[in-house]
């Protein structure tokens, strides 16, 4: 059991309260596995955080749309991931969002810069490092990080922006 499951089942993972970013690739990603087109929608940040470039100018022209609102996950009403269960997401790895896959590796459009402190360490099996436990080694973070920053800036495009 991976430690994004132990979270899970905890009730208090990165999946609750969160607005989870999605390309257009994640969502394309999504529907083909799904079926389904009602996953996501387009609001404004609610975290003011968001708002914010934390050492990245580019990520608020990366993801705000024109009218201030950015395309994110639906949330159910006590605020989970549209996609959470009581033992993690309910989507494969390789479908999942982008942001989900990389988490709780932080980065910049310049490169990786380090680990988010808010992951339970403390759920991850005796000498298991964080990365480790959560199924990730720092070669697939670089490849989803660069997947994810192409991603966003194919949606720089004028036609895309509006969608």
């Amino acid at each position: 059991m991976t430690l994004c499951s132990r979270c899970a089942s905890t009730g208090k993972t990165c999946c609750q309260q969160t607005d989870i970013l999605v390309t257009r690739a994640d969502v394309t990603r999504i529907r083909l596995h799904s079926g389904r087109d009602d996953f996501y929608e387009h609001r404004p940040p609610e975290d003011p955080e968001c708002l914010g470039d934390e050492g990245d100018p580019n990520w608020l022209l990366y993801t705000l749309r024109l009218d201030g609102t950015r395309r994110v996950l639906r949330q159910t009403t006590a605020g989970d991931c549209c996609f959470l269960t009581s033992s993690g997401c309910a989507l494969p790895g390789e479908v999942r969002p982008l942001v989900c896959r990389l988490h709780p590796v932080t980065y910049t459009e310049t490169g990786l810069t380090g680990l988010y402190p808010g992951c339970p360490e403390e759920l991850a099996e005796p000498g298991q490092a964080l990365l480790q436990a959560i199924g990730m080694d720092l070669g697939t973070a670089r490849r989803w990080w660069e997947e994810l920053y192409r991603e966003l800036r194919q949606e720089l495009r004028p036609v895309d922006r509006a969608a």
